[in-house]
């Protein structure tokens, strides 16, 4: 099993939302976030310099099997994009087990 992690561009959810439903991923965890990033620049509207670097994130977590992985990665990358800097990042990291609380059953099949 793998936890997918997910910071996106809160504007994005809904798409990625879409998307990932779309492959069959229809149960994760997310909560909004702020953050900073990389970007140094900031936007200039009418003379004025605004940071962009605290743009509003949605941290996305997901477990899925193994053969659910690219698959999940993929529809993230492709809803998620849009060109900028600021787009987010993706986390992958093992799961060792999983329990189902109200069955007590083990492993892959809880999810």
């Amino acid at each position: 099993m793998k936890k997918i992690e997910a910071i996106i561009r809160k504007s994005k959810y809904s798409d990625v939302k879409e998307a990932l439903h779309s492959v069959g991923v229809n149960f994760f965890s997310y909560w909004d976030a702020t953050g900073r990033g990389n970007e140094k620049e900031g936007h200039v509207y009418r003379g004025v310099t605004y940071s962009t670097s605290s743009i509003q994130r949605r941290f996305l977590s997901i477990v899925v099997n193994d053969d659910f992985e690219e698959v999940t990665i993929k529809a993230i990358l492709e809803a998620g994009a849009t060109g900028e800097v600021g787009d987010g990042k993706i986390f992958v990291s093992e799961i060792t087990d999983c329990y189902r609380i109200r069955t007590g059953e083990k492993g892959g099949e809880t999810l």
